[in-house]
């Protein structure tokens, strides 16, 4: 599905979405996805069927795809010309992110839908050649939905964001670690991440990428570190972040691969260099 690079950074010097096409696509999208987080509660009140993908961890239901083919359908319908990229392949063959493309994750954290009925999300990000324009995430559970629109801010429920502290002590900071990367493995220098797991006040982990950008961007954690993202993972995330005064990045500092996996940091920027020289060391 992944074919041609497209590195990201939100400050490249493109031509800006028309203000009235922006409006109109924000709230379009908003309303679909109300309309489907209301479709997902309804969905738990009855049996579902649970599947796997690359291996038992890897769940997914057929409440996963039958919210990405709403999507799907409805953006195919409304904008014919626009492109579909989904995490369960009911969209297009993204091969480059020329154009409106919308990346869509219809549930974030399926695991979590599964064993807990709660701390999942409906994640929804709009990009126009290649820079997000508009980004929502929506705690399907909670009621909760955070959207970020390029240079206009993040907000939670209409209500805009604070900007992020940029006095953040990294001694001070409450992480988001993944599981993968406190347990031996090949790909990092176990030692730094474990320094850096003493280093900081606490660390946690949500299971849904998505929620732990929209924490990283409301400041109830200050970062959030995790290996092999795809997309729709964090398509919606990062726009959200940036417009809080964040910054995402891949775990080694370079652009994120917006049609590819990625490794991720995503933080306040005050902590964020020092996490990536001081504790994140590839493995020689």
């Amino acid at each position: 599905m992944f074919h041609k690079d497209r590195n990201y950074d939100m400050n490249k010097g493109v031509v800006d979405m028309d203000q009235e096409k922006k409006n109109q696509l924000f709230h379009q999208a908003k309303q679909w996805v109300m309309e489907a987080g209301d479709d997902i509660r309804k969905s738990l009140k009855k049996p579902f069927k649970v599947d796997t993908k690359r291996d038992r961890k890897d769940l997914v239901t057929e409440v996963d795809q039958q919210t990405e083919k709403f999507f799907a359908h409805k953006i195919k319908k409304t904008y014919p010309h626009h492109q579909v990229l989904g995490e369960e392949g009911f969209g297009d063959k993204v091969e480059s992110l020329d154009g409106i493309v919308w990346i869509i994750d219809p549930i974030d954290g399926t695991m979590n839908f599964v064993h807990q009925q709660r701390n999942f999300a409906i994640s929804v990000g709009i990009y126009q050649d290649g820079i997000g324009q508009i980004g929502l995430i929506y705690d399907v559970m909670a009621d909760e939905l955070y959207y970020g629109l390029k240079d206009e801010g993040a907000y939670k429920n209409g209500k805009q964001l604070d900007r992020l502290n940029q006095n953040r002590k990294l001694e001070e900071a409450m992480v988001g670690i993944n599981s993968f990367w406190s347990v031996p493995n090949r790909r990092l220098d176990e030692t730094g991440i474990h320094q850096l797991i003493r280093k900081v006040r606490g660390t946690r982990s949500y299971g849904s990428a998505a929620l732990e950008f929209v924490y990283v961007a409301e400041g109830l954690i200050d970062a959030y570190i995790t290996m092999r993202l795809s997309p729709w993972d964090i398509a919606a995330g990062v726009i959200i972040v940036h417009e809080a005064g964040g910054i995402t990045t891949q775990a080694d500092g370079s652009p994120l691969n917006m049609i590819s996996h990625n490794s991720i940091i995503t933080c306040n920027p005050a902590i964020h260099q020092e996490i990536i020289t001081q504790y994140i060391k590839p493995k020689q």
